[in-house]
Order: structure tokens, then sequence, then C-alpha cells
């Protein structure tokens, strides 16, 4: 009898088993931008994660370019189906400010879930462009970057020019010798052409952008970069476009191949360039600082930061968030960071990662990977280098490259073309105010 029991409580067990389903696996979509060498980075963290425990998995899905990514994830939110985590570009970040209910602040979030989070272990340069007034986190510092000059080292040797570029000038007349050399198409260029041309410009020469700290202080900020030192840089570029010494490469990253093909020997873009420089390029290559106009008072200041940030979703189930916050511990590991550091050129944004990294002897072989950081730390950040934050940045931007693209093309004078420039994108700033400022 005891045996037969035995027997048909086991089969009991088994039917019980068979009828409960298996560990729920709770899924956590991530939305990103990130292209070649920088997307094989984000599926190996995403792969990793997902391997380190059972309770989530991280889906990451590539959604286009920046705007496109943070544009589809915004309708998603309207429509209800919103991804838990967002990458977001840098200048996206007072939209997502102003997007109540569509996000949760991160440091909300690690609070509630009483995962291990200290702001303050974040480098203060990356992170304050992410945080409220008060120092509060309300995105995850990502893939921060900043602005580099990248540089063809053979091509320096064919046009006999013995060092790399400090200034402005000793660029122009560099790249007057590279066209003589050959490199006849393109002396040097850059990609995004206001981040480089005017963001940077403006923070590496301490001018400033616009009014209340490049609107950090306040959304009611007036944009004022038609100044001496914007339009005398937009004046060079015209009259260096006439023979193709400077060549304009487009509004976004497009045009970074002319740079790994060997076509511009002399390169502004990101430093996250780092992956595909080093998976492309067939010639010697390193980077530099942004050169600077040596007779305008303090230049070099501070440069800020580009790249993204993820940013946590609004209306998500308390699973999710649990999740979310234990993907971002994750990501903030020390030895995770200088992963990301040395295999994309992002920069560590723990002060642990980049002590690290220095400890290993990693910039010795590698100085490139050290320019952005020498660049965002060179001096402390002014009211005119600490960053920006301006509403409708994405279509700011449009705004302010299409007046370039006029002067480029002959059609009006450097004033005119950043008069024009201001005078439109302080229009859009008062629609934002008035649409999303409560």
């Amino acid at each position: 009898m005891a045996i037969r029991q035995f027997g048909s409580a086991a089969a009991v067990a088994a039917l019980l088993a068979l009828a409960t389903p298996a560990h729920a696996v709770t899924e956590i979509n991530w939305w990103h931008a990130m292209t070649g060498a920088n997307n094989d980075v984000i599926v190996k963290l995403a792969n990793d994660f997902n391997a380190s425990q059972k309770d989530y998995k991280v889906v990451p899905t590539y959604k286009g370019g920046y705007a496109d990514t943070m544009n589809a994830g915004i309708a998603a939110f309207r429509a209800g189906n919103a991804p838990a985590i967002m990458q977001v570009f840098e200048v996206g970040t007072a939209t997502m400010m102003a997007a109540t209910g569509a996000v949760k602040p991160v440091y909300k979030l690690m609070q509630e879930t009483g995962e291990k989070f200290d702001p303050q272990a974040y480098l203060p340069t990356i992170t304050g462009y992410y945080s409220t007034s008060k120092g509060e986190m309300l995105s995850f510092p990502f893939n921060s970057s900043s602005t580099v000059m990248w540089i063809n080292l053979d091509a320096l040797k064919k046009a006999n020019i013995a060092e790399i570029p400090k200034t402005w000038p000793q660029v122009f007349e560099d790249a007057k010798k590279l066209k003589a050399a050959g490199y006849t198409t393109c002396g040097f260029s850059n990609a995004w052409a206001t981040w480089v041309n005017l963001e940077q410009l403006s923070a590496w020469h301490n001018v400033p952008l616009a009014t209340k700290a490049n609107g950090l202080d306040g959304f009611d900020t007036k944009l004022e970069f038609n100044g001496p030192v914007q339009v005398r840089h937009l004046q060079n570029l015209i009259d260096l476009q006439k023979d193709k010494t400077y060549d304009y490469s487009g509004r976004t990253n497009t045009g970074e191949g002319r740079f790994t093909s060997g076509e511009c020997p002399i390169f502004l873009t990101s430093s996250g360039f780092f992956g595909n420089v080093q998976k492309q390029a067939k010639f010697k290559w390193t980077n530099a600082p942004m050169p600077y106009y040596p007779d305008v008072k303090g230049a070099p200041q501070n440069s800020i930061i580009g790249g993204a940030s993820l940013w946590v979703m609004g209306g998500q189930s308390p699973e999710v968030y649990k999740g979310v916050a234990k993907f971002l511990a994750f990501l903030s590991d020390t030895d995770r960071q200088v992963y990301i550091h040395k295999a994309s050129g992002y920069l560590p944004i723990t002060k642990a990662a980049y002590a690290k990294a220095k400890a290993e002897g990693f910039y010795k072989d590698q100085p490139y990977l050290e320019t952005p950081l020498l660049e965002l730390t060179n001096k402390p950040p002014t009211e005119n280098s600490r960053g920006l934050r301006l509403g409708n940045m994405v279509q700011l931007r449009d705004v302010w490259a299409e007046e370039i693209e006029q002067a480029l093309a002959g059609k009006k004078t450097a004033k005119e073309a950043l008069d024009a420039a201001v005078e439109r994108g302080n229009v859009m700033l008062r629609q934002f105010e008035k649409t999303n400022v409560h």
C-alpha cells in the first residue's frame, strides 16, 4: 500500500511539474543607433549580461541613426509600446527631460530597486550633462565621446609634414601641402557639421553658444554663436572649400569613410570612430586634440561630450525595471567599462575604469584613446564649456547646417549665415518652451 501511495505521489508530482510553466524570463528591449564595430560591442554586452543570470534577457535592436532612434522611441511611447531602454544622443537630452512621464529617471529607478548605485563613481564631466542642477542622474551615460582630429600619418609623411598640426592656421597650411601631394579632393574635412564647427568650436575657445550656460541653467536661453570666433572659422572654411583644401562631408557621420578610405587625410569627428578606423584604415593613423586659434584668449579650454546615454522609458512593469537596474549596474562594473573603452574608443564613464586603464599602461601603446579624456579635462569647465541643453536640438542642428551649407555654396557670407541660424533657432527655442516647459 505504502509503495502504491509513493508511486502515485511521484506521478502527481510529475504531472504538476508538467503543468507548471517553465521559469519565465523577463525580456528587456533595448533600442540603439550603433553600427559596425560598435554594434558588435552592444551585442556582446547583451549576450554577456544574459549569460550572467537567468531572470532577464536584454534584446538589443538597431533602430537607425541617433535622430531616427529617438523619434521611433517617442512614437512608440505614445502608442504604448516603448522599449525599456533607449539610446539617445546627448543633444536629445532636453527633449527627453521635457517628455514628462515618458521617462523614468535613473536615480529614481536605482533608489526604488535598491541596486548598488553611487553617482560619485562616474566622471563628473560626463554625468553633468545628464543630471539635474541638483546632480540627480536622469539617464545613464553609455557611449561618451568627444571630437578629435584623426590623422593619416602616411599622408603627412608623403607631404613632408613633420609634425601633427596643433592650431587651425597649421591645419589650413598642412591641408594645402596635402593637396599638392596628391590628396586633390580633400585636404581636411569633418563629420557632424554643427557639433564640430559650432558646438565644440565654441566650448574649446570658451565662447558662448547660447546664454544661460548654453541652456544648462534654464530653457529660456538665447543662441549667440554668431560671434567673431565662429564667424571667422566659417569664413575660413568658405575660402578653403573653393579649391577643396577643405571639403564638406555632410551633417551627420555618413562621410567618415572618406578618412578610412584614405581620401581625406585630416578628419575631425568623434573619438567613437576608433573601432571603424582600427578595422578599416589601411595606413598608419593616430588622432590628436582639436585645433584652436592661438590668438583667442584662454584657448584651448575644454571639450564637451558627444555620444549618447541610456534612457529608461516610462510605463514598464516593476519586473522590467528590476532587470533594467541590474543591467545598468552590470554595465558600471570597472572591468566591463575598461572593455567598452578599449573595444570602442568611447570613454570609460567611471573614475575607477579610467584609473585602471591608465594603471595598466594602456595609453602608452594607444595614446589616441586618451585624447578625448585629456580634452574633456584640459581645464575646469566654464559656463561656456560645461555642455549644452537646447530643446528641439535635432531640428536646430538641421537649421544651423542648412545655413552653413548656404555659406559654403557661396550664397551667403559667414556672418549672414550665422545671424540667420541664430535668428531661426531662437524662434524654435521659444516654440519648444511654449509646448514643453510647464
